[in-house]
């Protein structure tokens, strides 16, 4: 089992920066698992935000925040970052990490559909204020 614990949300003004953490524990292993991140504002569907694969040398990002969000990791620190800037308040969501075992991912690049995720954290608020 993997543990993943998402943080660094809050309130944030319009054109401000915010960047969430998503730690891991529970296996030794997950500096081999793939990234990903995914947001739910009320009433709407989870959407796909980011992907990142186990070594951090591919990514994936949805067209809305290209350009904006950056996804990263540290495998020494069993960590994956979500960087965002330029916030706008279309992305007042809760944002969670997932993750999934790069040996049990399809072939091109970190996966963009929540299905494809094995374990996820429990989320963290982002409210940005016009």
């Amino acid at each position: 089992q993997v543990q993943l614990v998402d943080s660094g949300g809050g309130l944030v003004q319009a054109g401000g920066s915010l960047r969430l953490s998503c730690a891991a524990s529970g296996r030794r292993t997950f500096s081999l698992y793939a990234g990903g991140w995914f947001r739910q504002a009320p009433g709407k569907e989870r959407e796909f935000v980011a992907a990142i694969t186990w070594s951090g040398g591919t990514t994936n990002y949805a067209d809305f925040v290209k350009g904006r969000f950056t996804t990263s990791r540290d495998n020494a620190k069993n960590t994956v970052y979500l960087q965002m800037d330029s916030l706008q308040p279309e992305d007042t969501a809760v944002y969670s990490c997932a993750a999934v075992p790069s040996w049990k991912m399809a072939a091109g690049g970190p996966p963009t559909k929540p299905a494809s995720y094995h374990y996820w954290g429990q989320g963290t608020q982002v409210t940005v204020s016009s």
